[in-house]
């Protein structure tokens, strides 16, 4: 989708408490659990036959190709234990917040030539459990990665760079030129 839409789900997967399952025909039959039993609808999120789900679910076949073996592990993971994960976007989103930690450019609202031009900057900021809220929440709803990138801007704009109100009051900043960003719940 987009780096910080990526970001957080990444951050989301961390909180796992089990380790997925390491076997190419057990990673199957949690696809096909998922699917409530379906095996044509794993094989057509996986892009490969029927018959060779079924092959993978009964041990038939045992080593999968390496990309194959990489999607099969991209999908587990996005449905690997999806309360836990709940749970711990819940926490953040009411008390424990979110960490971020970036290399972007920021700049503010400035005439050209002053320091206030943009430049690369690398942030680590944990961010107050409101801020995440409004990303998971906007995240659910479908949210575009412009939008996404202001509200986490926001939150940067009035944690680190406001210091919450205490000092450049009225100051807006611009969050460009993202090269990384990872979150942390």
């Amino acid at each position: 989708m987009g780096i910080i839409h990526d970001s957080l789900d990444k951050a989301a997967e961390r909180t796992a408490t089990r380790p997925i399952p390491k076997t190419a025909p057990a990673q199957i039959r949690y696809l096909v659990k998922q699917y409530k039993g379906s095996t044509k609808a794993v094989a057509h999120l996986l892009g490969i036959s029927q018959r060779t789900v079924e092959r993978y679910v009964k041990d038939q076949i045992k080593h999968p190709r390496k990309a194959l073996s990489a999607r099969m592990e991209r999908e587990v993971r996005a449905r690997w234990q999806p309360r836990v994960r709940e749970r711990a976007k819940q926490r953040a989103a009411t008390t424990g917040g979110i960490v971020i930690e970036t290399r972007a450019r920021f700049g503010f609202t400035a005439a050209p030539g002053t320091t206030d031009d943009g430049r690369i900057r690398l942030i680590t900021q944990a961010l107050p459990p409101a801020y995440a809220a409004r990303l998971f929440g906007a995240q659910d709803a479908g949210a575009g990665e412009q939008e996404l990138q202001a509200i986490a801007a926001e939150g940067l704009q009035e944690v680190y760079f406001r210091d919450r109100g205490r000092r450049a009051d009225g100051l807006l900043v611009d969050f460009t030129d993202i090269e990384f960003v990872e979150f942390a719940l």
